[in-house]
């Protein structure tokens, strides 16, 4: 996939004919993630993901406020005057606050193992560094089936963990995400909301995902079974299904 670069943003766009749907990753997420998504919907969509700053931000900018800010940011440098947006994880909810921000632009949200409510974190002493067995299961734990978590996979995450400059910044950012709940605020949302969760996510229990249909107006809520935390990456027929449906129904 073709990253660009321009203004200080990096991202990919597939230019497909539809309206833009916006991606928006995890912590430890990668444009790998999205690969089978992205794949689906890159001829009848504008498919635009971000590659968010995750690691480099100024310090005092690390955190949720910094990466929404980046997003506003990129969404202004595209002159997107519409977007669906997609949030997986911590981009989830970065999702959440951008449509509070912009509901004017936002035509439907998408969350998925999203945080935002409740998040179940890596543990005591994580990230635990130069312990890759460790790494190791706390990355396959993301998934039901752990042959998900490639090494590729597993190695990114452990040499991410391994750069200290980068393991503070996880740290920041994922405690700035558990300050940020959005209980109160949810409510506010106008839009259209598709919920696609893993029935095994340990990470964002299916209760998260129940709390998430409770709180938001215009919400509807599918359950992927034998999946975990990244619906997209474990079952991507499942969830490309649900997601087409449910745009198809907004056109």
């Amino acid at each position: 996939m073709k990253i660009t670069e321009e203004g200080g943003f990096r991202y990919i766009e597939t230019g497909g004919d539809g309206p833009v749907l916006l991606l928006l990753h995890g912590l430890f997420g990668a444009l790998s993630n999205f690969q089978d998504l992205i794949h689906y919907f890159e001829e009848k969509y504008n498919v635009v993901v971000p590659i968010l700053p995750i690691y480099e931000l100024e310090i005092k900018e690390t955190g949720l406020d910094g990466l929404l800010a980046f997003t506003k940011d990129f969404v202004d440098h595209k002159n997107f005057e519409s977007v669906h947006v997609l949030g997986n994880s911590l981009g989830g909810h970065i999702a959440q606050l951008f449509v509070l921000d912009n509901p004017d632009i936002v035509a439907s949200m998408i969350l998925t193992g999203s945080s935002g409510l409740f998040e179940s974190g890596m543990g005591d002493g994580y990230p635990r560094r130069g312990d890759y067995e460790y790494i190791k299961n706390k990355t396959a734990e993301t998934f039901y089936d752990p042959a998900v978590a490639s090494k590729e996979l597993v190695d990114e995450v452990f040499d991410t963990v391994n750069d200290r400059e980068k393991a503070f910044r996880i740290v920041l950012t994922a405690k700035s995400a558990i300050k940020h709940n959005l209980g109160e605020e949810l409510h506010a949302v106008k839009c259209p909301v598709l919920l696609i969760w893993g029935q095994q996510d340990t990470i964002t229990p299916p209760f998260v995902a129940e709390k998430f249909h409770e709180l938001i107006p215009q919400s509807e809520l599918h359950f992927i079974d034998l999946c975990g935390h990244a619906p997209m990456m474990e079952r991507p027929a499942e969830f490309n299904k649900i997601l087409d449906g449910f745009l198809a129904k907004l056109r």
